[in-house]
């Protein structure tokens, strides 16, 4: 498996807090001719609490835990940190690592379009909105998210960890 890996950080936007240490990984086109295995390999890498389903049209992020989304079918285009973040336009077998915080939104997207979504250790994620009186408490929380042993997409090495390991 190969693929074209890209990274970006998105700031505090002053209303979600985003991740200020880690990047957004995106792999892109990585499980396009086999994008039914994305739930397999995710699991495998310990990336587990799979799900299938869409990406919410609003800003939302999850303080006590990194996201992972590959795309299974369909296409979309989504905004990642905010207002002011970075539009991204996914297609089948597109892979995007979310460090924890970081807000995300669908802003539109094929019929079809479905993700598949999981979590580092199985962890439940919490959700979280635009919320002044929040940011305190889910900054703290993100901070406190460790970076997570594996990869998920290629397991004991790859990007992730090139990237979010220091």
């Amino acid at each position: 498996m190969k693929a074209q890996v890209r990274s970006f950080f998105v700031k505090d936007d002053g209303e979600v807090p985003n991740n200020p240490d880690l990047p957004v990984i995106v792999y892109e086109g990585i499980f396009a001719e086999r994008p039914d295995s994305l739930e397999g390999a995710f699991n495998r890498h310990q990336w587990t609490g799979s799900w299938t389903g869409g990406v919410y049209d609003y800003h939302h992020y999850h303080s006590n835990t990194h996201e992972v989304l590959g795309v299974k079918s369909g296409s979309a285009t989504v905004l990642i940190g905010g207002d002011a973040g970075e539009r991204l336009t996914l297609g089948v077998g597109d892979v995007m690592v979310l460090p924890a915080g970081t807000a995300h939104m669908k802003i539109d997207a094929s019929p079809d379009f479905a993700v598949v979504g999981a979590y580092p250790g199985g962890s439940t994620p919490n959700l979280r909105e635009r919320n002044p009186t929040d940011r305190t408490q889910a900054i703290a929380e993100i901070r406190n998210v460790p970076v997570p042993p594996t990869d998920p997409v290629y397991g004991k090495e790859g990007p992730l960890l090139d990237k979010w390991v220091k």
